[in-house]
């Protein structure tokens, strides 16, 4: 189980509880990477509260998320994260909330960990005016600072990001970016274009392929030659982490966005993870892979019971606390559900805003050429 899997736990404090933990951290191949990694990760009290408050509300968005989709009252595609939780989360705590991220279209776990409330992802879902991008961009396209999408088009944010990320080193402003993709796109010729750009001007872009080991219904061995996807950047060094350890996810990323700070350029990393639904609502996910081999995951490596594995065993937190969180995330969850029912729909006249940056009281026209709208930047 995986309460055996945690090695090495050193609490710092004799009395009940510890304000802090040290835990082995396993084992991180690389390729043509010259880095210095840690081998052990400490988890405080209140990143582990925090971290385990995060995954949860998360988790309890998505099952929620598939609940209103089969109510009809989520509309069009619906891509959930629900197993892939430490990755978002991980990786948010090892950087700053100046860095920029920009990911594909599973992209619900990345607003929240960004900022988004539960509230405002959850009426974005249901088309409201109450939603991050005031109903507009739905499930696929969640934006706030920072956050460049949520991204519709398979592959195509990974060059963006590569764009960005050289804007940090053109601006020397110090921050880095994380392109993410998963590895259903990782054989798009477009991601090999943005490694070889990103390595002649030495941006500091960690692109991530999230490989949860499923492009749409097909697995990774046989969708990719070379399946190591850390290896894939050629002279762009290389590196796979863990997925489902979010001590492994939020160290090693930190290791990798201070190599990049210092001028060193771009870094290929791989995730593992795994997901628990289908590709979109639209696929069961059972006929490519078996539910005796999601429920294995699940009872194995789900990343929410490893963490509280991290804090039990490292006397950082009582049961009774962990299960103050979970009630505490369902109340707030299922708060965010009636919001995303009571809230409004977006008016027509909010149809024609905020396409541009600035053009205001600008006539914008509409699906027709009878139809007019005056453009608000805001």
């Amino acid at each position: 189980m995986l309460r055996q899997a945690v090695n090495s736990v050193r609490p710092t404090l004799s009395r009940s509880l510890a304000s802090q933990a040290t835990f082995d951290l396993p084992e991180c191949p690389l390729h043509k990477f010259d880095i210095s990694l840690p081998t052990t990760a400490t988890l405080t009290r209140d990143e582990g509260l925090k971290y385990l408050k995060d995954m949860t509300i998360i988790r309890r968005m998505e099952t929620s998320a598939s609940a209103l989709y089969k109510a009809k009252l989520i509309r069009g595609f619906l891509h959930l994260y629900s197993g892939q939780e430490a990755v978002c989360v991980g990786m948010e705590a090892a950087i700053t909330p100046t860095d920029s991220i920009i990911t594909a279209y599973r992209d619900h776990g990345w607003a929240y960990t960004r900022g988004v409330s539960a509230k405002a992802i959850i009426a974005e879902l249901t088309g409201r005016s109450g939603g991050c991008s005031k109903g507009k961009g739905g499930s696929m396209h969640m934006y706030t600072d920072k956050l460049y999408g949520g991204n519709g088009i398979v592959g195509a944010q990974v060059p963006v990001g590569a764009g960005i990320a050289f804007a940090h080193s053109y601006k020397e402003d110090g921050k880095v970016c994380i392109a993410l993709y998963g590895d259903g796109a990782a054989n798009q010729g477009q991601i090999f274009e943005a490694f070889n750009l990103a390595a002649l001007f030495k941006s500091p872009c960690m692109f991530t392929c999230e490989n949860n080991h499923y492009g749409m219904g097909t697995s990774d061995v046989r969708a990719a030659a070379n399946p190591n996807y850390y290896t894939r950047g050629d002279s762009v060094p290389g590196i796979k982490i863990d997925g489902m350890n979010i001590l492994a996810v939020r160290d090693f990323t930190k290791s990798v966005a201070d190599w990049m700070r210092a001028g060193n350029g771009p870094v290929v990393a791989e995730v593992e993870t795994y997901r628990y639904y289908g590709h979109s609502m639209s696929d069961p996910g059972t006929s490519y892979r078996t539910r005796d081999e999601v429920q294995e995951v699940r009872k194995t490596k789900d990343p929410i019971v490893m963490l509280k594995s991290f804090l039990l065993d490292g006397e950082l937190a009582t049961e009774a606390e962990i299960k103050e969180i979970e009630k505490d995330c369902r109340i707030e969850v299922d708060e965010a559900v009636e919001f995303s029912k009571t809230s409004p729909e977006l008016e027509t006249h909010e149809m024609f805003n905020t396409i541009y940056c600035d053009m205001d009281g600008s006539r914008v026209r509409g699906a027709d050429s009878m139809t007019y709208g005056i453009h608000s930047p805001s």
